[in-house]
C-alpha cells in the first residue's frame, strides 16, 4: 500500500508540474503573458492510475533491468501509452468522457493518447527507475513509521 501511495503522489506531482510548464510554454509560443502562478492540474482518477502504473512499472523493471537504457526507455514508453490508452478508455466508458483533452493535438489516437508524447514517456520511464530506487531505500523507514 505504501508503494501504491508513493507512486500515486509522485504521478500527481509530475502531472501538476508538467501541466504548469506546458501552459507556460503554450503562452510563450502564442506571444501571450505567462501566468506567473504556474498553476498545474491533475485529476482524482489519476492517483489510482499512477499508483497501479507504478506496480506495472516495477514488474517490468525487474524483468528488463539489465537491458540497455534505450531499450528500457522504449519499452517504458510503450507501457505508458498502453496504460494511458486503457485507463482513458475505461474512464470514458464509466463516465462518458476522458479527464484529459487531446482533441486539438495533431498526433492523437482516439483522443486517449498523444504520439508526440513518446519522448516524454520514454524519459518518464527512466526517471521512474530512480524513483523506484528512492522508494526501495525509504521503504524500511516508512514501514517502521506506519
Amino acid at each position: 500500500m505504501i508503494r501504491f501511495v508513493l507512486y500515486g503522489v509522485f504521478g500527481w506531482c509530475a502531472e501538476i508540474i508538467w501541466t504548469a510548464v506546458s501552459h507556460a510554454a503554450q503562452a510563450l509560443r502564442a506571444g501571450q503573458r505567462i501566468d506567473v502562478r504556474l498553476a498545474g492540474q491533475t485529476y482524482l482518477w489519476m492517483f489510482s492510475i499512477y499508483g497501479a502504473g507504478g506496480f506495472a512499472f516495477e514488474l517490468t523493471h525487474r524483468l528488463v533491468g539489465g537491458w540497455p537504457w534505450p531499450a528500457r526507455g522504449c519499452l517504458y514508453m510503450v507501457g505508458c501509452f498502453v496504460i494511458e490508452y486503457c485507463s482513458g478508455w475505461a474512464i470514458k466508458r464509466l463516465t462518458g468522457s476522458v479527464p484529459w483533452d487531446y482533441s486539438q493535438a495533431r498526433w492523437r489516437v482516439h483522443n486517449l493518447i498523444r504520439l508526440d508524447y513518446a519522448p516524454l514517456w520514454f524519459g518518464f520511464g527512466l526517471i521512474l527507475e530512480l524513483v523506484q530506487r528512492l522508494i526501495d531505500a525509504a521503504e524500511p523507514a516508512l514501514r517502521a513509521t506506519f
